[in-house]
């Protein structure tokens, strides 16, 4: 078996990593943990930055009912990770990954290419996946080990903080609106336009895909939703569920929304969103709602029949999609709001975001 290969400088053998240390509550702290060697077709990857994304809190907090284990006391959480690639396990010589190279690891940090949705190009459900930041190690770490045939190159015209939320919230947002069929010029409302995928999602239709963008939020968030590129902004807070579908289909000249992508974890935003739609319309489900299982409201037979309604779930997107959508944020179309925070604030950053009160993201710099 050919030898491992590492850079010239040394490796420590210890380095920093932050822990899920009471699960069912937010609190991390920071440990010191040893270095891993990388196996065959793995490889070690410096991690300098983390998006922090809200798909975290859930797996730390254990509210997520979709997942099927409790998270254990210690994991590394994390999933939207940019480092350098530092050493090479057995069998990567001929790989594309060099050392050296900036490379990105995803919510789906393991797809295993040869099940049904990987046959198909839809590795983002692959049956075998490993999730990064649960049961797995995540990107809230220093140094971590990644399959050398899935991990993410990263533009060389892209910053490294601003590459992180792009690994999820951006393939996650763009995965989402390539499901909804929208064509360029319709109407498409994003459910949570002022979050850490909604902004993203707005950005992505109205300047990517060139969509007519409503945006609905938290009236906080006005301002950098319409910097993000909505036409229309709704302040959740000043409309109830009768009055909100009518305001957008006032502004969609009285026909409704040919789509609606729902960012945010709200049972409330999925029993709004089939009243946004047009006949023919689409609702994507993106966002998962914490706690129990309900249903979304009002999803009747009788109107998605009589409306040809389609109702579709997106889950993070394909690697084709985050090489896509970092290309787009490459050449400057897209442009994530984003708060760089220090390790050691990541239990604030997280209650901070519990309270709904976030706008864009944070990324944590773990150098």
């Amino acid at each position: 078996m050919a030898a491992v290969t590492e850079m010239t400088f040394e490796i420590p053998k210890k380095f920093k990593a932050i822990v899920y240390d009471k699960p069912g509550t937010i609190s991390t702290k920071i440990e010191e943990h040893d270095m891993p060697e990388p196996g065959a077709g793995e490889v070690l990857v410096r991690l300098t930055h983390s998006g922090v994304c809200h798909s975290d809190i859930a797996v730390m907090e254990c509210t997520w009912r979709t997942l099927p284990y409790p998270t254990q006391p210690g994991q590394v959480g994390g999933h939207e990770g940019v480092g350098i690639v530092q050493k090479l396990g057995p069998g990567n010589e001929r790989s594309r990954v060099k050392i050296g190279d900036r490379v990105g690891i995803k919510w789906v940090a393991y797809a295993c290419g040869a099940c049904p949705p990987c046959l198909e190009g839809r590795d983002g459900v692959c049956f075998n996946q490993k999730v990064s930041g649960y049961y797995t190690p995540g990107t809230f770490q220093q140094y971590t080990l990644a399959p050398a045939n899935y991990v993410t190159p990263i533009p060389d015209a892209l910053s490294s903080e601003a590459a992180a939320p792009m690994l999820c919230a951006g393939v996650t947002s763009y995965a989402a609106l390539r499901k909804s069929d929208a064509k360029s010029g319709q109407w498409v409302v994003i459910a949570g336009a002022g979050g850490g995928l909604g902004h993203l999602a707005t950005q992505i239709g109205s300047r990517g895909m060139a969509y007519r963008i409503i945006g609905i939020d938290h009236g906080s968030k006005e301002k950098l939703v319409k910097e993000c590129g909505a036409e229309v902004f709704f302040d959740i807070t000043k409309f109830d569920n009768k009055t909100l579908p009518e305001a957008v289909k006032k502004a969609t000249g009285g026909l409704g929304a040919a789509a609606v992508i729902v960012c945010t974890n709200s049972n409330g935003a999925y029993g709004q969103a089939l009243n946004f739609l047009r006949f023919g319309g689409t609702l994507v489900c993106v966002g998962l709602p914490e706690g129990d299982h309900m249903a979304i409201a009002n999803a009747f037979p009788g109107s998605i029949v009589q409306r040809e309604w389609v109702i579709k779930g997106s889950a993070v997107g394909n690697q084709r999609e985050a090489l896509e959508v970092l290309d787009m944020a490459a050449r400057g179309i897209v442009k994530t709001h984003v708060r760089v925070e220090a390790m050691e604030k990541l239990t604030d950053v997280f209650t901070e975001m519990s309270k709904g009160t976030m706008q864009g993201r944070v990324v944590i710099d773990l150098q």
